[in-house]
């Protein structure tokens, strides 16, 4: 999809977070208070990427997960950006900056992914049929 095309699809938060590297308010977005079932895709390109069952509550004022429904949908790259070192997460196919992981989550794996809301789209358990993703059902 060319910029131009993205531009219209998103908003303009979306748009920043996603192709400018951006990143919304703490507390202040859609999804990081949320924690009914479903799953969370990718805004642009509707691939799965995290699920309810992995969502917690790191008082950081964005969606935390411990890890990814599928980890080769996602990838990492160093981010030197702000005087310091983080590691950048970004949608495998859409090429879309997420977020970030820290290694500061809970056990067992010890990761947060923090992903800006404005990355993703929340589709409640009981709309995953009627929206493609019946077979992610089972995780619930």
């Amino acid at each position: 999809m060319s910029r131009e095309d993205l531009k219209k699809k998103l908003t303009s938060v979306q748009y920043e977070v996603t192709q400018k590297n951006g990143t919304e308010p703490p507390f202040r977005n859609e999804y990081w208070n949320t924690f009914e079932e479903g799953i969370y895709v990718d805004i642009i390109s509707g691939k799965p990427l995290f699920s309810s069952k992995d969502k917690y509550d790191a008082g950081c004022g964005w969606p935390s997960f411990t890890k990814p429904i599928h980890e080769e949908e996602i990838s990492e790259k160093e981010d030197r950006s702000h005087f310091m070192v983080r590691t950048e997460v970004r949608s495998k196919e859409a090429d879309s900056h997420l977020g970030h992981v820290f290694d500061d989550g809970p056990g067992p794996t010890k990761l947060r992914y923090c992903i800006n809301s404005a990355a993703l789209r929340f589709i409640p358990v009981e709309n995953l049929e009627e929206e493609g993703y019946g077979k992610y059902k089972k995780i619930f």
